[in-house]
């Protein structure tokens, strides 16, 4: 029976690590459409038509809002053609929507999946001048999968071919435009059976509140020193202790922050030797010991020595690379953390160790240390190291907490320009393989286990319940937050911009350099929901607005925090999510370039 028990939690864990992970690489990753542009034809005679289409491909998991969803506060995709002179758009043909159930819908969404293609006919003017021609467009898009939608993202894209007298036009991607059924679409600024207009050469959002960060806006920002940082939703009284702390140089400090990069290596590397003090851990010591040959029967302490560092070695390199990848695959702290799934998948494994903690769930991997006794050859460095790796794994019941929160906070360092923050999970296994060494050597003495490890663990389990519980509120929070139109955003924030507020960095930071004031800059997205309530109360407060009545503020459109330029800025300005508010003071003139 205990066998079972363990085998089911297991199962069950490895079930839920799975399932995080498909979830975290498809928002930490934004699941990404694969957008091709063809042309029916090679060429066409000047006065002819030429058919266009967008061939696209999604991750089999994934499916973008129809061009008319049923909900509107959903993104349609939508084509954009900017037709050149001597040449119009006839039509633009969607394919037909498929009804997609999802959890929490009262009715199916319309949604494009996977693969689909996305055509138009444009005219050509007999007074069109003779050769290549290229015509610019955009796809705009929402990729959304069974459980979240993800951040609008729109992609540039470009049709050629040529006009020629008596042209031989050799016909192309037969069977891409063979499925489109073209006389049936949407000329420009015709509205769909739902309502809904695509644009013809214009983006769906006033042309205030449709630009992003640019080159421009990435110079400005040159000289441009970051005094404080937040972000979410704050209260009045939040916001204006904000700007009060950053205005008196008392901007709230993480444990890390303010700490040279030698502090912050020793702290990580003392809670790894801490590690060694978990109940999942400590019991193994002297049995795992055995299991390589170390100790007493190593028969010589040199010999232990080695056994013990190779065993050690191996959980440091366990951690440490597996610290790295999931940095290096999961981006900055800001993206982890703006993933509701996220959150919910680390407050269900917590909750899970918090049980095991209590003794509510049997978590004992000792059984499988021991099983492998008789099996393994004593004194042999790769099965000292094979056993060492397997012990890391298999120690995680207990470790995965601060294995995670030092994962998280190199994530974070490394997302602000860091790289040696790859280094912090080696080092957290570096401080819990110190001891391997010198056990293997036979010269520790170790705490025996007795009754104080009871109490020890049940310390653990409520810090464990504790982070579970805040995971879920937060994971809630995000849930919650993905509900919001974007109507209603842009509608907000162009309240803002007509108060005074700057839509481009470049020029606030301009007026700023100018008058020498501080700046807040508010970074928000028609999907942030937070963005629209702190607009509606925060920012529409009258002690607030007398507050920044000194201030240059600017609003800045991050809505694809993919796109390089916003992801530079969002870095710069120490961005955790949306929306981000930064107090921040030019230091310095933009240098000439």
């Amino acid at each position: 029976m205990p066998y079972v028990r363990v085998r089911n939690t297991l199962v069950a864990l490895a079930t839920l690590v799975l399932a995080w992970g498909d979830h975290a690489r498809a928002q930490l990753g934004q699941p990404r459409a694969q957008v091709t542009a063809l042309a029916g034809t090679s060429a066409v005679t000047p006065g002819g038509e030429v058919r266009l289409a967008l061939q696209v491909t999604l991750p089999p998991s994934a499916h973008v809002q129809s061009n008319a969803p049923r909900d509107p506060a959903l993104i349609p995709t939508l084509v954009t053609i900017d037709a050149p002179t001597h040449a119009e758009v006839v039509e633009v043909v969607y394919p037909t929507a498929i009804d997609f159930e999802q959890a929490g819908q009262a009715q199916p969404l319309a949604v494009f999946a996977h693969e689909f293609a996305i055509g138009a006919r444009v005219a050509i003017a007999s007074t069109m001048p003779r050769g290549d021609v290229t015509i610019p467009g955009r796809i705009r898009y929402q990729s959304c999968d069974a459980r979240t939608c993800y951040a609008p993202t729109t992609v540039e894209v470009a049709w050629t071919f040529t006009v020629a007298d008596e042209a031989t036009a050799v016909a192309q991607h037969a069977g891409v435009f063979e499925a489109i059924a073209f006389g049936t679409g949407l000329r420009p600024g015709q509205r769909s059976s739902t309502g809904v207009s695509p644009p013809s050469t214009a983006q769906t959002m006033p042309a205030a509140a449709q630009r992003g960060p640019d080159a421009a806006d990435l110079v400005a920002l040159e000289g441009v020193e970051v005094v404080a940082s937040t972000g979410g939703y704050l209260d009045v009284d939040e916001f204006l202790q904000f700007v009060g702390d950053a205005e008196r140089g008392h901007a709230p400090r993480g444990a890390f922050d303010g700490r040279g990069p030698l502090a912050i290596l020793a702290l990580v590397f003392v809670g790894g030797l801490a590690l060694n003090l978990t109940p999942c851990v400590l019991p193994m010591i002297p049995i795992n010991l055995a299991i390589i040959g170390a100790g007493a029967s190593a028969g010589s302490r040199r010999r232990g020595l080695a056994l013990g560092s190779a065993y050690g070695a191996a959980m440091a390199a366990v951690y440490g690379v597996l610290g790295v990848i999931v940095i290096l695959t999961t981006g900055t702290f800001g993206t982890i953390n703006a993933s509701p799934w996220f959150n919910a998948g680390i407050a269900v494994v917590f909750a899970v160790l918090a049980l095991a903690m209590f003794d509510v769930v049997t978590i004992d991997f000792s059984r499988f240390t021991r099983v492998r006794r008789s099996a393994a050859p004593r004194g042999s460095l790769p099965v000292a190291f094979a056993m060492g790796g397997i012990a890391a794994l298999l120690a995680g019941a207990c470790v995965a907490p601060v294995v995670i929160q030092v994962v998280l906070f190199a994530s974070q360092l490394y997302g602000t320009g860091t790289s040696s923050a790859l280094a912090l999970p080696f080092v957290l296994g570096l401080g819990m393989a110190l001891p391997w060494p010198i056990a293997g050597a036979g010269i520790a003495a170790l705490p025996r286990p007795g009754a104080w490890m009871v109490r020890v663990k049940q310390g653990f389990g409520v810090l464990i319940l504790a982070t579970s519980l805040y995971y879920g509120y937060l994971a809630a929070t995000l849930i919650a937050d993905r509900w919001v139109s974007a109507d209603d955003v842009v509608a907000a924030a162009h309240e803002k911009l007509a108060s005074g507020w700057h839509a481009s960095l470049a020029t606030g930071l301009a007026e700023a350099r100018r008058t020498q004031q501080p700046v807040l800059i508010d970074l928000w997205a028609t999907w942030c929901k937070n963005c629209l309530t702190m607009d509606a109360t925060t920012f529409a407060d009258g002690r607030v607005t007398a507050a920044l009545s000194g201030y240059v503020r600017i609003k800045v459109q991050a809505e694809d925090p993919g796109d390089a330029a916003t992801a530079a800025v969002m870095q710069q300005l120490r961005a955790v999510g949306l929306p981000t508010y930064a107090i921040v003071r030019v230091v310095s003139p933009v240098s000439a370039r």
